[in-house]
């Protein structure tokens, strides 16, 4: 009897034991069966842990956590700003589908079998899904432009100086950088502060009008009681300051004031003789050119029309020449050596006026504006090989030959008038000229190409007054004006430099 009672008790204690291991499997399963309804614990949505909520938790979690602010800093001041109100919108469906993938894919038992020995799943990372409008961040980036950016203020003139105050430099958004910066911060938790990227803006110059104003006050402010001519030509803009000024008012430059030619005359007798010397350029005349131009030779000058134009009527060429390049105002009816004679007299518009009187030469004469447009043939032609000179002239005058009138006007180094305003080695490819008579001058031109880096520019001055010009007052209103204008083109850095 005692033997049979000990198994009963050990069948009971068995049942017992099943029994409970039945109890606590069941009740696992159960609460694996309630996590397997939720996330996975080892499940990430779009980089936020989702593990063990339901389907709403995990999509209010990703919301909340996509809809905070982000930051944009603009020179270092914050705009916090709602991804909402740039049409971010989470795809938050996908996401929660691909998820439920993941939670359902596994074979149950095999995925409890895991839970009961307590062993983590790999775990898993669903990517985000949202979607932007670019146009809708660009727009928002342009209101913030308009807002915040600041403009570049250009250099001021100072009145009755040759200077310039130095401009300020200004902010933009660089808005095409900005839109993929702003994009990326939207979809990214961690980083959702954007330093907008700003580009400085150099400072323009002042309005080219306002270079015509400064140049008269330039002028009234010497002192000069004679006339003046002054004319500017911009080489990139082609924009022109062209006037006539006297006793503090303009006078009518239309038809311009006929002038004295003297040396000047000397671009119009090179770019004659260039059209004339064809491929073969004889080594004596190219030394004649050199000696007229960068020596000023009034002998190498005649000696050099005589080598390659009729000897008798090489003036007229040369005049023949500058009306077929449309200069109707300039022109040269004798040689330079005394006694020459007056080949021809000519009537032009600038000589025919009765209003103003230079009292011009009858040999050679011109207008500022007639030396500045032949200046400026002469520079494209140089720098392009296009331009009127090659066009009237075709096959005759050539880039390169252009290219050595130039090389020939830089060469003619004076250290007064034009060059004298702008600072030691800008080249100035030039030509000046003046009238003495018995010691006593009445006018005073120079006319040149001036290379800068803010900018080339064409610069013809001439003054004349008919009693006498003073020569350290009048050249040095030339350089006061020749400065003017180059910093016009290159006005002082904020830095100082």
């Amino acid at each position: 009897m005692k033997n049979r009672g000990s198994f009963s008790t050990l069948r009971i204690l068995a049942l017992l034991f099943i029994l409970g291991a039945v109890v606590l499997v069941t009740l696992q399963l159960i609460t694996y069966s309630r996590v397997r309804n939720n996330m996975p614990v080892n499940l990430s949505i779009a980089g936020i842990p989702v593990g063990g909520l339901t389907d709403q938790e995990a999509a209010q979690r990703i919301l909340d956590a996509y809809t905070l602010p982000i930051e944009l800093q603009y020179n270092g001041y914050p705009i916090q700003v709602n991804p909402v109100s740039l049409d971010f919108q989470l795809d938050t469906e996908s996401m929660l589908a691909s998820a439920n993938v993941e939670r359902t894919q596994r074979f149950f038992w095999s995925g409890f079998w895991d839970f009961l020995w307590g062993r983590t799943p790999t775990s898993v990372q669903v990517p985000l899904k949202a979607s932007t409008s670019e146009q809708r961040i660009r727009d928002y980036l342009e209101d913030i432009s308009l807002r915040y950016d600041q403009p570049s203020r250009p250099a001021q003139p100072l009145p009755g100086s040759t200077t310039f105050t130095a401009g300020e430099p200004g902010t933009q958004l660089e808005i095409d950088s900005a839109v993929s910066q702003v994009n990326s911060a939207m979809r990214s938790l961690s980083d959702r502060v954007v330093e907008l990227p700003i580009r400085r803006t150099t400072p323009g110059k002042p309005a080219f009008e306002n270079l015509g104003i400064l140049l008269r006050q330039v002028i009234d402010t010497s002192g000069f009681d004679g006339l003046s001519s002054v004319f500017l030509l911009d080489l990139d803009s082609g924009k022109e300051i062209h006037f006539a000024h006297k006793d503090g008012e303009d006078v009518p430059a239309s038809p311009d004031v006929a002038f004295t030619a003297s040396s000047i005359i000397k671009i119009p007798i090179m770019v004659s003789a260039f059209r004339r010397l064809g491929e073969e350029q004889d080594p004596e005349s190219l030394k004649l050119m050199a000696d007229m131009i960068e020596l000023s030779g009034n002998e190498a000058a005649d000696w050099l029309m005589e080598r390659l134009m009729d000897p008798n009527l090489a003036p007229l060429s040369v005049s023949e020449d500058m009306q077929l390049l449309g200069l109707e105002n300039t022109f040269l009816s004798g040689k330079f050596s005394l006694g020459s004679p007056l080949l021809q007299r000519f009537d032009t518009p600038a000589n025919l006026r009765t209003d103003i009187n230079t009292d011009p030469d009858p040999y050679a004469q011109t207008t500022s504006s007639d030396m500045g447009m032949l200046l400026q043939d002469i520079y494209q032609c140089a720098d392009s090989g296009g331009g009127v000179l090659p066009a009237v002239f075709p096959e005759e005058i050539t880039q390169r030959e252009c290219q050595l009138m130039n090389t020939h006007l830089i060469n003619n180094r004076l250290p007064v008038l034009i060059t004298a305003g702008v600072p030691e080695g800008t080249q100035v490819a030039h030509k000046h000229g003046w009238v003495s008579t018995n010691g006593i001058i009445n006018t005073i031109g120079d006319a040149g190409i001036v290379y800068t880096l803010g900018g080339n520019y064409v610069l013809v001055i001439f003054l004349h007054h008919p009693d006498q010009l003073i020569w350290d007052s009048a050249s040095e209103l030339v350089a006061r004006l020749s400065q003017t204008v180059y910093n016009y083109y290159n006005p002082p850095s904020t830095n100082g430099n």
